[in-house]
C-alpha cells in the first residue's frame, strides 16, 4: 500500500477506508519511547529524539551543540563565539529575558529548553510545547552539568558522544587538580568597567574552588547578623562588590579574572586596566604573574555547559602551568 499523509490518513479513519497497515504509518508521541530527564522541577518523561527544539539557555546549546544536536530556534544573540554555527542556522526566538512567544509557537517546537535567565518563563513557555527548566545552579555544579550532559544524550540517542565528552571533561579535570594543587590560595574576581566583585566558593563561579581542591583567598569576617545572611543568595548570584583594599587585604597567590564587560560586548574598561592600581599590584599574584584571564564569555553566559567548562579548566592548567 502506498504511503499516506496525516490528513490523507485522517479522512481515511473517518470514512472508515484506512485499514491497519496504514494506521501503523503514523507514530505519535505517546507512541515513542520516552526518556527519564532530571530537571531543575524534578523528573520529566520526554518523548526521545524530540525533532524540532527551541534552546533559551546558552548552557544547554553549548551541550547540546557538543552532542551535534539540530537546535532549531535560538535567542537572538549567544554572545559566544564557538556557538555562531548554531545561531547562524537556528530562527531567532528573542532574548534571554524576553523570549518571542510568537515566534517560538510559529516554529511548532516538540520541545523548548529553559534555564537560568529564561528559567521565570517556564510556566508560560510550557502553553506552547513541553519546556524543561535545565538550570545548573549551586554546590553541585559538575554534578549538575554532567546530570544534563547524560539526559541530553540520552533524549537524543547520543549517549555514546556523551560519555566521550565526558571522559575528556573529567581528564581535563584532573590534570587541572594535579596543577593547582600546592600552589596557594585563588581569589575569583569579576570586573565590569571600574566597578570589582568577588566570587566565593559558594557562589556561581565557586565550582572551580570545590572541583579543583583550590584554597580561597578570603578575609576573616565577623559573624553574619540576619539581615547579612539573608543577602547570601544575592551574593552568590551577583558576586559581593569589594574594594581594592578587599584585593590587598586578601592577598591572593592566584587572581581568577572574569571579565562582565568584554563577556557582552562593551567596550567598558578592561579588566587589566582596572586592577591595574598599586593595591593589586602589591599583592603576591600580581607580582609574581599569577593572574588568569579566563574566557569570560564561556563561563560567565555559558557557564555549565560542556565545552564552556572544559575550555575553563584547561585555561586553569595552563595558567597554573606558567605562574611564577
Amino acid at each position: 500500500m502506498a504511503k499516506w499523509t496525516r490528513l490523507q490518513l485522517a479522512a481515511a479513519l473517518m470514512l472508515g477506508l484506512a485499514g491497519p497497515a496504514a494506521a501503523d504509518q503514523t507514530t505519535t508521541d505517546t507512541d515513542r519511547a520516552t526518556v527519564p530527564v532530571m530537571t531543575a522541577l524534578g523528573m520529566r518523561e520526554l518523548p526521545a529524539l524530540p525533532q524540532k527544539i527551541v534552546v533559551l539557555d546558552i548552557a544547554a546549546a553549548d551541550t547540546l551543540a557538543a552532542l551535534e544536536v539540530p537546535i532549531a530556534g535560538l535567542p537572538s544573540r549567544l554572545y559566544v563565539d564557538y556557538l555562531n554555527k548554531q545561531q547562524a542556522e537556528a530562527a531567532p526566538m528573542g532574548t534571554l529575558f524576553e523570549p518571542d512567544f510568537e515566534a517560538i509557537a510559529g516554529l511548532a517546537p516538540d520541545l523548548i529548553v529553559a534555564g537560568g535567565r529564561s528559567s521565570r518563563q517556564v510556566e508560560a513557555l510550557s502553553e506552547i510545547a513541553p519546556t524543561i527548566d535545565m538550570t545548573i545552579w549551586g554546590a553541585s555544579h559538575v554534578d549538575l552539568a554532567l546530570s544534563r550532559l547524560r539526559s541530553y544524550g540520552a533524549l537524543m540517542e547520543r549517549s555514546a558522544t556523551a560519555a566521550a565528552l565526558e571522559a575528556a571533561f573529567l581528564a581535563k579535570l584532573e590534570a587541572a587538580r594535579v596543577a593547582v594543587d600546592g600552589r596557594g590560595r585563588a581569589l575569583i574576581v569579576m570586573t565590569n568597567g571600574p566597578k570589582v566583585t568577588t566570587y566565593g566558593a559558594q557562589s556561581r563561579f565557586g565550582w572551580l574552588h570545590g572541583a579543583l581542591n583550590l584554597p580561597e583567598a578570603v578575609i576573616e569576617q565577623p559573624e553574619a547578623t540576619a539581615l547579612e545572611e539573608d543577602t547570601t543568595a544575592e551574593a552568590a548570584a551577583h558576586g559581593e562588590a569589594i574594594s581594592f583594599e578587599y584585593i590587598a587585604q586578601a592577598n591572593p597567590d592566584w587572581l581568577i579574572v572574569i571579565d562582565r564587560a568584554n563577556a557582552i560586548g562593551q567596550d567598558n574598561q578592561a579588566a587589566a586596566a582596572t586592577l591595574d592600581n598599586a593595591l593589586v599590584t602589591g599583592t603576591e599574584a600580581w607580582k609574581k604573574g599569577q593572574i588568569i584571564y579566563l574566557d569570560s564569555a564561556a563561563i560567565y553566559i555559558a557557564g555549565g555547559g560542556i565545552q564552556s567548562m572544559t575550555a575553563t579548566l584547561e585555561q586553569i592548567r595552563a595558567g597554573f602551568a606558567v605562574g611564577g
